[in-house]
């Protein structure tokens, strides 16, 4: 498979599928998933299926061997509808992770998210870090799947450890808001809130990058980014409700993305 000249730490094994086509823009993303299938080994099936018009530039699996599918100047089908920062196309401006993990569609027995073991996350690590040298990717351009498409993805999820990714170069991070340490007062914004309040959240979240209609009304896709925002922000809270500490963290993460650019 075609990649751009450069050395990858992982071992990589090549298993080609026929789901690519040309890329109609220069990259500027890295898009992480997970697969939401029962097993591995149908998540490769099905991004190898020429009647399912899914694909990924890779696809690591539990125990760190990672798969490459699709070339990376060849545009993969892994993002779909979606948006960041005000452009579409993304399938075309990005290279895309599939990670394997359940997650939502797949809980474990007791209802809890199945954990990214650490030998998976390593070699996550290793392959994003080699695709970073490759690739003139900002920080600002390492984004979830829900995040680029908050209205209907919830991958890779808020059990996804971006933090260490982010001390390993990959993404950004902040240091976790306490409630002791909130500079704001008032009970927050919700669905069916109005006004100059709604606006500003709005204004902040599509600063960051998140596709989202600035309207002044806490609607249900307001509601769906900050969804998105949490899984990503503020993993233990996630409930689609900006509250002082959402707020909060909402605000220094707009401030890290505009000082990073």
């Amino acid at each position: 498979l075609v990649t751009k000249p450069g050395e990858c730490a992982v071992k990589i094994e090549a298993f080609p599928s026929p789901n690519f086509n040309d890329r109609k823009a220069d990259v500027s993303l890295l898009v992480l998933h997970y697969t939401g299938m029962e097993t591995g080994q149908a998540a490769l099936e099905r991004m190898c299926d020429p009647a399912s018009d899914v694909s990924a530039h890779y696809m690591v699996w539990e125990d760190g061997r990672v798969v490459q599918l699709v070339g990376e100047d060849k545009r993969a089908w892994h993002a779909g509808v979606s948006s960041w920062r005000g452009e579409s196309d993304l399938n075309s401006r990005s290279i895309g992770i599939e990670i394997v993990n359940g997650g939502h569609d797949w809980p474990l027995s007791d209802g809890t998210l199945p954990p990214y073991p650490d030998v998976q996350i390593e070699a996550v690590i290793d392959l994003c870090q080699g695709i970073l040298e490759r690739w003139a990717i900002s920080q600002t351009g390492i984004v979830g799947h829900s995040d680029i498409a908050p209205d209907r993805k919830d991958d890779p999820g808020e059990h996804f450890p971006w933090q260490r990714l982010a001390e390993a170069g990959i993404g950004l991070w902040i240091e976790r808001v306490e409630s002791d340490q909130l500079n704001l007062i008032g009970r927050g914004l919700g669905l069916s809130d109005k006004g100059d309040s709604v606006l500003r959240l709005q204004d902040m979240l599509a600063g960051i990058g998140y596709p989202i209609e600035e309207n002044g009304a806490y609607d249900t896709q307001t509601d769906a980014v900050v969804r998105a925002f949490q899984r990503r922000w503020v993993q233990d809270q996630v409930t689609g409700l900006a509250d002082l500490r959402t707020l909060q963290v909402i605000d220094r993460v707009q401030a890290l993305y505009r000082a990073s650019e």
